[in-house]
């Protein structure tokens, strides 16, 4: 099992820490537009509310300048949903004219494993922030994500260790003129993630999305049909980069993507942790590792548990 971890960089830019109360005195405050700016608070038993850093952060920080804002771990994530700090940053819209960045439940394990943190409905977010370029999500229980129109966001990354199917269908419904790369971890049943091959097909058709250059439809226990999917979907001929990594990709869906529409055009195929048998990885290597395309085929910590005769296969990021 692998494990989601912090934001490093968002809009390009290093993500700090906005200092707790106890370490405000001491510690100095980067410029408003150099950084992109975390905001947390504890999980358990924290003295201090998610808003309230908020709070703190709008009365320390020229806002007028922020470009990004990674919202961290809230209090009880594993039970109370981000309405609020949602509410807080729908008020403070007039106060980010430069907002530039977006990333709601930045959280690692120890804060909230991934399936646990309960989500809301982002549709506001997207829809108050117009000038939005990068948009991200972790957390699928609960999620909402209702078709948009939105034209300017060019990266729209959900992390999830199970995605419901009627968030992929709102994500596949939406208007996303310049949207260059889309990051969907679908998840895997276990963890709510019900989607179909149906639901993402309108992403593949890629009619909302003539922009985009960077397809990820990945960590999912359907891997396989996907794979299938795409080696005849429209969207492929326009890719520079293809990932369906993490999931349950076994040499039935290697194969669907090597018998369909050629592949040899993409920049990079990222298909880390796999099920994948050595022939067909290396029929991949020769096919289109010849061919220049950059291959990620290691298959990393993809086990197989048997259990009465059936094998047992696991997505990458589950709980």
């Amino acid at each position: 099992m692998s494990y989601p971890r912090h934001l490093t960089e968002s809009c390009g830019l290093p993500v700090f820490d906005f200092p707790t109360p106890e370490d405000a005195e001491t510690t100095p405050l980067p410029a408003a537009d150099t950084v992109a700016w975390r905001i947390s608070c504890d999980s358990y038993d924290s003295e201090e509310s998610w808003t309230e850093a908020f709070a703190r952060f709008v009365g320390a920080v020229d806002t007028t300048l922020v470009r990004a804002i990674v919202v961290g771990s809230w209090e009880e994530a594993y039970e109370t949903g981000p309405e609020e700090i949602i509410g807080a940053l729908l008020g403070a819209r007039t106060r980010l004219p430069a907002l530039r960045g977006l990333f709601l439940g930045d959280m690692e394990s120890e804060q909230c494993e991934i399936s646990w943190i309960v989500q809301s409905d982002v549709g506001p977010l997207l829809d108050a922030f117009p000038e939005l370029e990068e948009f991200g999500v972790r957390g699928g229980s609960g999620l909402g994500f209702p078709g948009v129109t939105h034209g300017r966001l060019r990266t729209l990354i959900v992390e999830t260790g199970g995605m419901p199917a009627e968030a992929v269908r709102g994500v596949a419904a939406s208007d996303l003129p310049l949207l260059e790369n889309l990051d969907l971890w679908l998840g895997t049943s276990e963890y709510g993630g019900d989607a179909v091959i149906a639901d993402v097909a309108p992403i593949l058709d890629g009619d909302r999305l003539p922009r985009l250059r960077h397809l990820a439809l990945r960590n999912s226990d359907i891997q396989d049909e996907i794979a299938a999917a795409v080696a005849s979907a429209p969207v492929v001929a326009r890719l520079e980069v293809l990932d369906l990594s993490m999931g349950v990709l076994t040499d039935e869906g290697g194969a669907a993507l090597l018998a369909g529409q050629p592949l040899t055009h993409l920049k990079k195929l990222d298909l880390h942790h796999n099920y994948l048998g050595a022939p067909l990885r290396e029929r991949l290597q020769e096919v289109l590792g010849g061919a220049g395309v950059t291959l990620d085929l290691d298959r990393g910590h993809a086990d197989e548990d048997e259990d009465d005769g059936r094998v047992w296969r696991y997505v990458a990021v589950g709980e």
